[in-house]
């Protein structure tokens, strides 16, 4: 094989690889299940360290979620930024990603780098529906993140006053 011709294969894997992420973005999960029953490596990962899995996840595709998970993907690889898939959805408040996650085996006290968890998460966005859930699956009210701020603390200070009031019941 000449340069050039493995030049244009490694340029082509990278164009399907994009395409593959957006596929993941979009949360087309047919298509998704297709290409890993192909052999396509359910954690394979951009060039920011996100996984098919945390793309989904991220832009709310419960769907594809799940597809991914069953295929083996992990649900405790973080990305670059050191995010992890729950914590990315509980940030968008997308509760029916967060159970796919849960269910599929994401740790329900997975934090990022900086301790922060779901339940921090949900709480500061004032997500109550997602605080119960969390916490009905073992989340901690008083666990803190590296800065030792609780999901309490962390509600006070972004005004999130529904999930203070909800938190506030449990310490």
């Amino acid at each position: 094989m000449t340069d050039q011709a493995k030049q244009m294969t490694e340029e082509e894997a990278a164009e399907f690889a994009e395409q593959v992420f957006d596929v993941a973005r979009k949360g087309d999960a047919a298509l998704l299940a297709a290409l890993l029953a192909k052999g396509l490596p359910a954690n394979l990962r951009n060039h920011n360290g996100d996984t098919l899995l945390m793309l989904s996840a991220y832009h709310g595709h419960a769907d594809a979620v799940t597809v991914l998970l069953e295929f083996k993907a992990d649900p405790q690889i973080a990305n670059d930024k050191n995010q992890l898939p729950i914590a990315g959805a509980a940030f968008k408040g997308n509760l029916d990603v967060v159970k796919a996650l849960i269910e599929g085996g994401a740790q329900v006290e997975g934090a990022s780098v900086d301790g922060r968890t779901a339940l921090m998460m949900a709480a500061m966005f004032n997500r109550t529906e997602m605080v119960d859930y969390l916490i009905s699956k073992g989340a901690n009210p008083k666990a803190t993140d590296t800065q030792g701020v609780t999901a309490l603390a962390a509600a006070q200070t972004m005004g999130a006053v529904d999930t203070a009031a909800q938190l506030q019941k449990l310490v």
